[in-house]
This record gives C-alpha cells, structure tokens and sequence, in this order.
C-alpha cells in the first residue's frame, strides 16, 4: 500500500544577470523544487494525468527568474512555491535553493572567492507558508583559545587534554522566521554575528562555542525565532617532532579530514 509520495526537480541551476542596474548583479542559484498531493494514481495506475513534468518545472524556475527581479532568495523561492501550489492536486509545495556568493573584482567582473554558500526552503500549504534560511560551508579557524579537557575517560581514550588548541570547522547554520515576515535581509547580520562569536570566545568545546554563536545569532536578527547548527570539527593535530630531535611548542599540525567530531543544537528564542 502506498503511504506517502513526493516528485520534484532536483539541481536546476540558473544564473541571472540583473543589467537593469548599475553595475550589474549576478545571482548563481541551484533549486530544487518537490511536490506532494493526489498523485498517488500516477504510481498505482500509471495514470499521468495530474503529474505535472519535472521539466516543466525546470522551465518555470527559468521563466518565473526572466519575469521577475530576484531581489532575495527567500523572495523568489516563495513565488516558485506559489506558482506550484496552484496546479490541480498539488497540496504541499516545497522549493529550495541554494546561492553561490560571488564578489565583485570591478565594474562587470566576479570571483567566485569560497565553497560558502547561501540557503533558503519555502514550503506552502494552502493554509501557511514556512520560510527556512541558512549559510553552508563558511569555514572557519581560530589559532587559540580553544581548550578541550576534563572529559570522561576510560580504558579506550588516546586523546590528551589541551588548553590551547587550533578550532577549525565548516558551518552550516538554518534558522527559521516568524509568521509574517517578509524582509528576509539578515543574513549578512547573522553571518557577522556567528564570525564574531567563534572569534571573540573562549571555547572550552566545539559545543560551548556553538551555544555562544547560536545566542549572538538569535540577539542580532529578532525576526528568526530558532536557529540550527552544525559544526564538524576539522581536526588539527600536533605533529611529533621528536624523532627529529625537534620540539613543537604548537606550531606544527596535520590538517585531517576524517574521521571528524560533528557537533548539532537548534537554539529556540524563549517565547
């Protein structure tokens, strides 16, 4: 028996250059666009008769970017989901997209300067709509303050205490807003906040810093009522010199890449 279903496009990558203005804008996005609803025919029948084609819908992402401006990701991402959640049997409307930040070398010309980027869901029910953002792959490091002791140990624990250590990780941070809210423009305020934060604190885990991020994040944008977070811990460890002869007074690290820690909380703003 058939018991839940959902179809959609995935990857649809659409670049748009706004030459309306002044220099002009570059906005590199891949959406992904599902669709639930009475589609449960289509699988048990082979009737297609309400499968809208996932190329169509590939096509709409394009024309629906030509007819409109893409002033914020958020914004565009709720008109796709409008649009879909008019089409006969669809109930649940869910578009995503994700955006590649590029920076401007002059008037006409970009670089693609790192692997961060930016992310925004739109779901749409015909009753509500809910509107998740975020930031992925901002990574980050520290050179000091960063201690992590006085954990549990026992018979299988290898790993020393430290009190000063290299913190390095690659943030991925969510956080959803309140109903109603319809300028999405704080992702710059809450990327500045997190960066502070992991800068400016004395972190006794991945985890204690993540808490003082997740805080700086809910103080700065009052409009977002939880935020997500996931650090993995990009590991650096202390290289042995001494069959060298050679100290390491913390000066010379392996950069790893797994196995990794991988920290998660959502903070919630108290109501």
């Amino acid at each position: 028996m058939l018991t839940w279903n959902r179809y959609g496009k995935s990857r649809i990558r659409l670049v748009k250059v706004d030459r309306s203005r002044e220099p002009h804008r570059l906005v590199d996005l891949t959406v992904a666009v599902q669709l639930e609803g009475a589609f449960e025919r289509v699988y048990t029948d082979g009737d297609n008769t309400p499968c809208l084609p996932t190329d169509t819908m590939k096509n709409t992402v394009y024309a629906l970017a030509r007819q409109h401006p893409i002033d914020s990701l958020e914004t565009f991402l709720v008109r796709l989901a409008d649009h879909f959640l008019a089409k006969p049997g669809v109930a649940r409307a869910t578009v995503s997209a994700s955006e590649q930040p590029w920076a401007r070398l002059a008037n006409h010309a970009f670089v693609h300067e790192s692997a961060e980027q930016w992310t925004a869901t739109v779901t749409r029910t015909p009753d509500a709509v809910d509107i998740v953002s975020g930031i992925a792959d901002l990574v980050i490091l520290k050179t000091t303050d960063s201690a992590f002791s006085g954990f549990p140990r026992d018979g299988y624990t290898t790993l020393p205490e430290t009190r000063d250590r290299i913190l390095a990780t690659s943030v991925t941070a969510t956080w959803r807003y309140r109903s109603g809210v319809r300028d999405f423009g704080v992702r710059e305020r809450i990327r500045e906040a997190m960066v502070d934060a992991f800068a400016g604190h004395v972190s006794e885990s991945v985890q204690h810093t993540l808490d003082a991020m997740g805080r700086t994040a809910l103080d700065a944008a009052p409009d977002i009522v939880e935020i997500t977070l996931t650090l993995p811990n990009r590991h650096h460890l202390l290289v042995d010199l001494t069959p060298f002869g050679l100290d390491n007074p913390n000066e010379i690290f392996v950069a790893t890449d797994q196995p990794f820690g991988l920290i998660e909380a959502t903070l919630r703003r108290q109501a």
